[in-house]
């Protein structure tokens, strides 16, 4: 959220994970993308508008899928419970998703991928802290 303000006043150089995961998706040829993270993520909607600089529409999931997977992440997934009947409406979510023309879903949240990773209804499933780790391990590489 407080990235571009950041790196304006950082004395070393930052990774933006919007512009990380942007460089996934460009790579893989998706132009929509479907998010799923907290309420707070998504209502933010630093995602939505960092990935539209890169020409990457992200669609968020109705109310009702953004209270599903805020509740599965804040009252299960930080607390270490993983439940197939969870797992199974994040699925829901998903392909409401993928019905609105996601051709495939960021999961914005470290915890996601504790429940779910890969693929799901058909698309890839972006896990935005790993593209992101990924992406500085590569930078110091390269230093």
């Amino acid at each position: 959220m407080f990235f571009d303000y950041l790196s304006s006043r950082s004395p070393i150089p930052l990774i933006s994970i919007v512009d990380a995961l942007a460089e996934a998706l460009k790579r893989d040829h998706v132009r929509v993308v479907g998010l799923l993270g907290t309420k707070f993520t998504l209502r933010s909607r630093f995602y939505v508008e960092g990935l539209r600089r890169h020409g990457i529409e992200a669609l968020v999931p109705s109310d009702e899928g953004v209270d599903v997977v805020n509740e599965v992440i804040y009252k299960e997934l930080v607390r270490g419970v993983v439940r197939a009947e969870s797992r199974a409406r994040v699925v829901d979510v998903i392909k409401e998703l993928v019905s609105r023309g996601a051709q495939a879903v960021a999961l914005a949240c470290t915890e996601l991928p504790i429940l779910i990773s890969g693929e799901a209804c058909g698309v890839k499933l972006y896990d935005t802290a790993r593209i992101h780790a990924i992406k500085a391990l590569d930078y110091a590489l390269s230093k």
